[in-house]
């Protein structure tokens, strides 16, 4: 696993950052997205192996027992995790894996590979927009987004532990500037693949050859 960046995007539930993933996906091909299993049934038009890997609860417990999570962690009522084989597989491909991930998934990343790891929070222009936001996406009842909106209070406290944090106002501009913190982190001289060999190469070059 040391060729590729894992790109860390965390926020309250409504703040974006799903969408910020989608267009991400779509606009950077050196992106792929890690794919998290869960215990939660699936939403309208979510798809297998697409959106989430759906488990039961008893086979979601099975896999932690096997070690195929690189993290797991409860959210309300059901289970995530990111499946270690699928990670391994798409850094075997040679891209950059985006992890659209709560505090809990991104801590346990990052701890695991901190030096490939860039975290990116993404933040609510204020909690009555995240309210919005929330009852707009007519997916969950009024019980279940009070439970988001109370839980999104404890998610923003986590903001610090991130690399960099964004304010979501308008999404065209929050897109731009994740984009451009990833360009940055792919250009930092321990992320550039073979950049090393490449100098070596430079310096062993016999000086007489720059001798007209």
């Amino acid at each position: 696993m040391s060729n590729g960046l894992l790109i860390i995007l965390s926020s309250p539930s409504g703040a974006g950052k799903t969408t910020v993933c989608r267009r991400l996906l779509a606009e950077d091909e050196r992106l792929m997205l890690s794919i998290s299993a869960t215990t939660g049934p699936p939403r309208a038009a979510e798809k297998e192996g697409m959106d989430y890997f759906f488990l039961s609860p008893e086979a979601f417990h099975a896999w932690i027992l096997e070690g195929a999570f690189l993290e797991y962690a409860p959210v309300l009522d059901n289970w995530y995790g990111t499946p270690r084989e699928a990670v391994q597989a798409r850094f075997a491909e040679g891209k950059d894996i985006l992890f659209d991930v709560d505090w809990q998934g991104g801590r346990a990343i990052s701890q695991k590979i901190p030096e490939r790891t860039v975290r990116i929070f993404i933040l609510p222009p204020s909690l009555k927009e995240l309210e919005r936001r929330l009852k707009g996406r007519n997916q969950d009842p009024e019980e279940i987004i009070q439970r988001r909106m109370a839980q999104a209070q404890q998610e923003i406290s986590h903001w610090a532990e991130y690399d960099y944090v964004l304010v979501n106002e308008d999404l065209d501009e929050t897109v731009h500037n994740v984009k451009s913190i990833i360009q940055a982190e792919r250009l930092k001289k321990n992320h550039q693949r073979d950049l090393f060999d490449w100098v070596r190469a430079l310096e062993a070059m016999p000086s007489q050859d720059f001798i007209p």
